[in-house]
């Protein structure tokens, strides 16, 4: 369930009549829980309270319903509860269904509300559903509420006008909804003269059965058109108790005043969502919210496109905010200064090219108005209006809906400071009627030309334009001087991967990147702002920040886009490692994200942030980031046939191109019927990923050609290997070139006498790659790489935090997993020239994990190398392994990771620049 889900279910609980034995389970439904957990609470089985009427939830809630007036009593015992302890309960709640007390017992947090309230402390519960206590929810959970009502009348809006559902009328309906939520803005902020003036309205004056409400709201929407002046003499004349509403113009509601046909139950959601307190919405937030409402593929995912301030701070803030926070602490008091950074803020254009509904444009209008004011109050001139036009906040938007909504969040949120920073009086004097100018364009950001919307300074664009809210397609509507100003562009792109793109992305990036670099087909969709704007930083001077899918800055992507960007004279002025951009959804982390900032002239130092092991955000100064966002030069990691250092050769395992008939699970082998020699000749192991982390058991047909007669006279032989022939010779090319051999794998590769096996990928939480050592009876699939007939001291190195940094960086991931890769990974890995005596000491390492994990037998690797349960003989051998390595590159421990990366960084640049490259070293690997 996501955060809209839940408010919707505890708001219709707290509408039901009050039943003492139902509460618990109905209150944890509402959160997510399951029905057969629920079951198993209501048998008892699963219910451990000791508490009368009492129902515990381990390691979740402890709720107990009391008779009346004993809450305060109940929540005390539920405190001091045994059961509340043993079961790491991390809330308590007790109601008589009069009033409701809860304690969130990690913080302390309490709240008391009456039970029909409940609801309104959304955010307080949040944690219950696996979803992070986010502040903006939790102080203020208006915005989940506006989105669950306004979503309930969208949906049941397009079942009563299904017309209006079409491509044609689309629009229309998005732009209704935009009034619609203005207008509940305005009457909870005075705008309208009367508090509540638009929802009492509609109850008062429509049939309860809905079907006149889209006639009376024709009838506001068209008052808000015209003038007071031309009132008397418009015709039809509007009625009286649409004489009320002011005149708003903008073009938001200039135009068509046509609105949809209004059921029962459409008027109810209409009236319950006007009912909403709307002067407390965040239009930072709000509009990433609403925008899903009018989006079919995105309602199932409602309430999860909640991009957070602090998240979008992380990219604000040094891009340009904590500069103007440093001026404004040097200015101090002198009124000069202080004047000259007013200026400044003046003329700060700041840019967002994918900006949906304009939560970065709405958070950085907001955090320059804060400083903006703090200037006026040391200046003694806080009541002056602000010099910061919404002009110099633009956006380009793909659909129509979001960019209504961005612009419509920027006026709320100008209309809110204007309150809070001068008073509602010189506010209200100064937001009607609203400005016609248009400063958020619709179209394709990678299409379009970004200088006609944000143009170079001193530049001006003039477009005619109908209105604000009727957007010509690629057209700016302003005209734009900004003499002496600064652009800085921002935002969060869509990610995209190469796989999940459309036709439509691949023919964007095309256009892009087909004529500059090859192999640009296996890029995120999101390359394609970078390039764009390192183009438009070197015709501006502009400063771009961008929150981006970490691929771009690992793997084999690196060294397409990044080599580009560099030749057009763009650096990394500032990043923040990989973290989790969470969303709304319950037990949902969200996708992993990296945050890169480039310049044509970046600012020094660069700075380099990251999350520590506690999750608070590190900042690092340095000279130098490079692409894979790491203190360093520009070095682009490219991949290597063959190991740059003096390593074993690493190669992929076995492909068996099979259709699944060479590979058996146990019961298949032991189906086979074999004698023991013959299934000594014809079945061996086979590991892939999988099979090494978890221990899973899986064999395969290995049979040489000089035993293929014999093999094939035991007919389940026989008739697997008919299979797999008839498989390949309808496959591709490959495939068929070795249908006449289909007893065999593509490769037959097997160590002589032991193999090292490295799954391709392997889970990022645990503390070390997994890599095991083999005899010469196992096969490797393709699923893993191998080493075979290496030498133990080459485990060693892989085993390594010194290895597992230089993979996660360069070898890219699979989600967030890491994805390993022998030629970026292995073949790249810098290694010191190493002794003899080296080699020994990192050997007895290997020996020393292997025993280490033996005396565990029979755990798996998953289980051993489970950060919370990893043994302590087994802990103790890799970090002896950790320091004899690292004691050979630097003669101590490294500090921390990033010391690590700057070594092997240093190392690789060495290596390369030498020019000398380690010939390929001839494998001893067996084939048969």
């Amino acid at each position: 369930m996501n955060a809209v889900e839940i408010e919707a279910a505890i708001s219709d609980l707290a509408l039901l009549p009050f039943d003492g034995q139902e509460f618990p389970f109905a209150f944890l439904a509402a959160f997510g829980n399951k029905e057969t957990a629920i079951k198993r609470l209501r048998s008892g089985n699963n219910n451990l309270s000791d508490v009368p009427g009492g129902v515990l939830q381990r390691n979740n809630i402890h709720i107990a319903v009391c008779k009346a007036g004993s809450v305060s009593e109940t929540l005390k015992a539920l405190r001091a509860s045994p059961a509340t302890a043993k079961a790491k309960a991390k809330f308590i709640l007790a109601t008589d269904g009069q009033t409701l007390e809860a304690e969130d017992l990690a913080t302390g947090e309490t709240i008391a509300p009456v039970y029909p309230d409940f609801p309104n402390y959304l955010g307080f519960f949040l944690p219950l559903a696996g979803i992070a206590t986010i502040k903006e929810i939790k102080d203020n959970p208006v915005d989940v509420r506006a989105t669950g009502r306004l979503n309930k009348l969208y949906v049941e809006l397009l079942r009563e006008n299904p017309d209006w559902a079409t491509e044609e009328r689309r629009a229309d309906m998005n732009h209704f909804m935009a009034r619609l939520i203005f207008c509940f803005f305005a009457e909870d902020t005075d705008i309208f003269n009367g508090e509540g003036l638009f929802t009492q309205t509609i109850e008062q004056w429509s049939e309860r059965d809905g079907s006149n409400t889209h006639q009376l709201l024709a009838e506001i929407f068209r008052a808000m058109n015209i003038k007071s002046g031309d009132r008397g003499i418009c015709e039809p004349r509007l009625p009286n108790w649409a004489n009320g509403f002011p005149y708003v113009n903008g073009g938001l509601f200039s135009g068509s005043t046509d609105a949809p046909r209004f059921t029962r139950m459409a008027r109810t959601y209409l009236i319950h969502a006007g009912n909403l307190n709307w002067k407390e919405i965040n239009p930072d937030i709000f509009g990433s919210m609403i925008q899903a409402v009018a989006d079919d593929e995105e309602r199932g995912a409602l309430g999860m496109h909640y991009t957070s301030v602090p998240n979008i701070l992380k990219v604000l803030n040094p891009l340009f905010l904590d500069d103007l926070r440093a001026q404004l602490e040097d200015a101090g008091q002198n009124e000069r200064k202080l004047l000259n950074l007013r200026k400044r803020l003046a003329h700060i254009r700041v840019f967002d090219p994918a900006c949906g509904s304009g939560n970065f444009l709405v958070i950085a209008y907001k955090q320059m108005r804060e400083i903006e004011f703090e200037i006026n109050r040391r200046r003694n001139e806080t009541h002056r209006g602000s010099d910061i036009p919404l002009t110099n906040f633009r956006g380009i938007e793909l659909r129509e809906f979001p960019a209504e909504i961005a612009r419509l969040a920027l006026i709320i949120a100008e209309y809110q400071c204007d309150v809070r920073y001068r008073g509602q009086k010189d506010a209200l004097a100064d937001f009607l009627p609203l400005s016609k100018e248009n400063w958020i364009i619709c179209g394709n950001a990678l299409r379009l030309d970004w200088l006609s919307i944000c143009p170079p300074t001193g530049t001006g664009v003039k477009v005619t334009a109908d209105d604000l809210f009727q957007t010509p397609l690629d057209q700016s509507e302003i005209d734009f001087e900004n003499e002496g100003g600064e652009t800085y562009i921002c935002g969060n792109p869509p990610y995209l991967g190469s796989r999940d793109q459309k036709d439509e992305h691949k023919s964007d990036l095309k256009a892009l990147f087909d004529k500059r670099i090859q192999n640009w087909k296996s890029l995120d969709y999101v390359a394609g702002w970078f390039l764009k704007a390192a183009d438009y930083s070197i015709k501006t001077q502009a400063f771009t920040a961008f929150v981006t899918t970490n691929s771009i800055c690992q793997g084999l992507q690196v060294p397409i886009l990044w080599t580009e960007i560099f030749r057009v004279g763009c650096s990394i002025e500032f990043a923040h490692t990989s973290f989790r951009w969470a969303n709304l959804a319950s037990h949902n982390a969200g996708v992993t994200v990296a945050i890169v900032g480039i310049a044509a002239q970046p600012r020094n130092p660069r700075r380099l942030f990251s999350l520590d092991t506690s999750g608070s955000t590190v900042e690092r100064q340095c000279m130098h980031i490079n692409a894979y966002l790491a203190s360093g030069e520009s070095v682009i990691i490219d991949k290597a046939s063959h190991p740059l250092s003096a390593l074993s050769e690493m190669t992929f395992g076995n492909t068996p191109i099979d259709g699944g008939y060479l590979l058996l699970s146990r019961d298949e082998r032991d189906a086979l019927g074999l004698t023991q020699e013959q299934q000594h000749r014809f079945v061996r192991r086979i590991l892939g990923s999988a099979e090494f982390i978890r221990g899973l058991e899986r064999y395969c047909l290995w049979i040489n050609d000089q035993h293929l007669a014999e093999a094939l006279t035991i007919d389940a032989i026989a008739q697997r290997v008919h299979h797999v022939r008839s498989v390949r010779l309808n496959g591709g090319k490959t495939a068929r070139d070795i249908a006449e051999r289909s007893h065999q794998f593509q490769r037959m590769f097997f160590g002589l006498n032991s193999t090292l096996i490295v799954p391709g990928v392997s889970s990022e939480s645990r503390p070390y790659l997994p890599v095991g050592y083999e005899t010469s009876e196992t096969v490797i699939s393709n699923l893993a790489f191998a080493l075979y007939d290496a030498p133990l001291w080459n485990m060693a190195l892989i085993a390594s935090r010194l290895h597992l940094v230089w993979i996660g960086t360069v070898c890219g991931k699979l989600e967030t997993r890491y994805r390993y890769s022998n030629t970026l990974g292995w073949n790249t890995f810098p290694v010191p020239l190493l002794t003899e005596q080296n080699k020994a000491d990192l050997t007895a390492c290997a020996e020393a994990i292997l025993l280490a994990r033996e005396a565990h037998f029979p755990a798996t690797i998953a289980e051993l190398y489970d950060p919370e349960k990893m043994p302590a003989n087994l802990r103790h051998a890799h970090e002896r392994n950790d320091e004899v390595l690292e004691r050979i590159y630097i003669g101590r421990r490294f500090k921390n990771d990033t010391e690590r990366l700057e070594k092997l960084f240093e190392l690789y640049t060495q290596m390369t620049a030498s020019a000398v490259a380690q010939p390929p070293k001839k494998s001893s690997r067996g084939k048969k």
